[in-house]
């Protein structure tokens, strides 16, 4: 039985095809495409290319040629079923199981999407070319978009009262008809509606560029009609997995690294006529997970550009709150907000191109400042309302999954909110009888310390162990020669005192040739001074030494098993799978 057109797309959709050869070939970007040696001939000099943008790979040592399947197949000698199943798996993707009702569907399908072509090509047609829509063709050119672009997106019109209902009937089954919601039954009048009459219709496509819905627009004003309406959910359209001209757009991510997320159809066309190819649009609903999970297929940079208006910002909220949680390192979130009463078409007609994307540099702003900003904006200045504030915004970083992300988003949230409550040393000097040192050089080393890392510090009490008993440490060198140092600077002083220490027997700090700078800097910030001070028994300076290094080894260990989920994620193989069970039990033990 023949896999369904819609899974093996959505397997597609998913995976570029630079992301599954890579995996077999050493791949090369050069310009659009790109290069490897061939994994069909044995070759010096590169001859096979791969083209994400067109979906293919070609080699020109042998003519192979082909899409992601083809390559599997080949590469792998692997069937049609089991490369489907590979990729299927490679992509996040439950495998898929037949049934009947597999095959019913697969006539819907054709049935669905046969009705769909013929409805968008007899509306474009007629709008190109019909005299009697003149006044929809007068709307476009007053919206300063010519032939080319309706042609482009496949602009239609369907006129107040039209028939192509009684049409279509005579080769499809009504029940099929109104399955597609392009028609309703209007129960009072007992008759077949078109539900698009009297507006422009802009078809929204599936990945693979076959109309499934539609979006319609008045082109006069009304007041009780809606200025949008949408095809409603269907078995082959869910307005939360689609988003407005994907299937142009990802054809385009060698070309770009961004991508403009606006509301509207005629924004997407009108950036279109003004040179900027990389928009989408939702489709008149919230954003999904699933329009920013596809859109992160493609794309590493999303910005997220709503109108100027308040459901704009209030859209945009929305979409900032729910989609922190799954940012990653490499992936970025950005919203760009239009002056008021203005929306993406509107601007760029009348700004132009050039300084459209110099605004976008200029004002774009990452997600967690947008959101930090808006709850700001809501906060009074006192203890409750501060308090309010610091804990959503505590809520908001913990809900991040990754931990990267989580971390600098926190600390991003706490720095801020520091500054709303600044220290006011009037009101407490009479708590304290004594300062330790001056308020300046208190600010001044703690924004030195800071900017350390926590790996930083413990690297710094390591050394500073180290340096303050070099002739211990000699007799138990050989507890120094697993550890491993995380910062270049450190872990070279490190190498050179356990160095040092191998070959001289009386050793001191004047003989390490180390820059005094960084020794006073290591003896300024080492926690474990203050221990050190208090203790002078090798016993147990030794615990001491035993102690840091069963930390930065677990800092190890957490940074490849970090390493190898994200590596088990991509590849999913049982190789990486065992690798990071070995290593997590090797964190449990220490």
């Amino acid at each position: 039985m023949k896999y369904p057109k819609e899974y093996l797309e959505e397997i597609k959709t998913r995976l570029k095809v630079s992301t599954v050869v890579s995996k077999y070939v050493s791949l090369k970007k050069r310009g659009k495409e790109y290069v490897g040696l061939s994994p069909f001939k044995n070759e010096k000099t590169p001859s096979f290319t791969v083209n994400d943008e067109k979906e293919f790979y070609h080699c020109f040592a042998t003519s192979e040629h082909g899409n992601i399947f083809d390559f599997v197949m080949k590469t792998q000698n692997f069937k049609f079923g089991e490369a489907v199943k590979h990729l299927a798996n490679l992509a996040g993707m439950q495998p898929y199981i037949f049934s009947k009702q597999d095959e019913e569907r697969e006539k819907k399908w054709k049935i669905y999407s046969s009705i769909f072509l013929e409805y968008v090509d007899f509306y474009h047609n007629q709008l190109l070319k019909n005299e009697k829509y003149s006044k929809a063709r007068d709307y476009l050119k007053n919206r300063s978009l010519d032939k080319d672009q309706v042609k482009k997106f496949k602009i239609g019109f369907v006129e107040k009262s039209p028939n192509l209902f009684g049409e279509l009937k005579k080769n499809y089954q009504i029940d099929d008809l109104l399955e597609t919601g392009l028609f309703y039954l209007d129960e009072k009048k007992n008759i077949y509606v078109e539900r698009f009459r009297g507006r422009l219709i802009f078809p929204i496509n599936n990945i693979s560029g076959q109309p499934i819905a539609l979006g319609g627009r008045i082109i006069e004003k009304s007041d009780f009609l809606a200025k949008y309406v949408n095809s409603p959910e269907t078995i082959f359209f869910k307005k939360g997995s689609n988003l407005y001209n994907l299937d142009s757009v990802r054809k385009l991510s060698n070309k770009f690294e961004n991508i403009f997320l606006v509301e509207g159809y005629m924004d997407v066309v009108g950036l279109s006529k003004n040179g900027i190819e990389n928009a989408v649009a939702n489709l008149g609903t919230s954003l999904t997970d699933k329009q920013i999970l596809t859109l992160n297929q493609f794309f590493n940079d999303i910005i997220i550009c709503f109108d100027g208006d308040e459901s704009g910002y209030k859209a945009a909220l929305r979409a900032a709150e729910n989609f922190i949680k799954d940012t990653k390192p490499e992936k970025q979130i950005s919203f760009l907000f239009l002056p008021d009463k203005e929306d993406p078409d509107s601007f760029v007609n009348k700004n132009g191109k050039e300084y459209f994307f110099d605004y976008s540099k200029e004002n774009k702003i990452p997600i967690h400042q947008f959101i930090f900003n808006h709850y700001k904006k809501n906060t009074q200045n006192n203890p409750s309302s501060l308090a309010i504030f610091e804990k959503k915004l505590r809520s908001i970083a913990n809900s991040i999954k990754d931990d990267y992300i989580k971390k600098y988003v926190l600390e991003y949230f706490i720095e801020k909110i520091s500054g709303l409550t600044p220290y006011t040393s009037q009101n407490r000097k009479n708590f304290y009888t004594k300062k330790t040192r001056s308020l300046e050089k208190t600010k001044k080393y703690f924004n030195e310390s800071q900017l350390l890392s926590g790996v930083e510090l413990k690297e710094f009490s390591l050394i500073y162990l180290i340096v303050n008993n070099l002739n211990l440490m000699r007799d138990y060198i050989h507890f120094l020669k697993d550890i491993k140092l995380f910062s270049e600077v450190n872990r070279q002083i490190f190498e050179k005192i356990v160095s040092k220490l191998k070959l001289e027997n009386d050793l001191s700090i004047d003989k390490l040739d180390i820059d005094t700078q960084l020794i006073d800097k290591i003896t300024k910030f080492a926690p474990i001074k203050h221990i050190l001070q208090k203790s002078n028994n090798d016993h147990e300076i030794i615990e001491l030494l035993e102690d840091i290094a069963r930390d930065l080894n677990n800092y190890d260990l957490e940074f490849r098993i970090q390493e190898l989920e994200s590596k088990f994620s991509k590849d999913l193989s049982e190789a990486t799978f065992n690798e990071l069970k070995e290593l997590k039990k090797k964190q449990n033990i220490n």
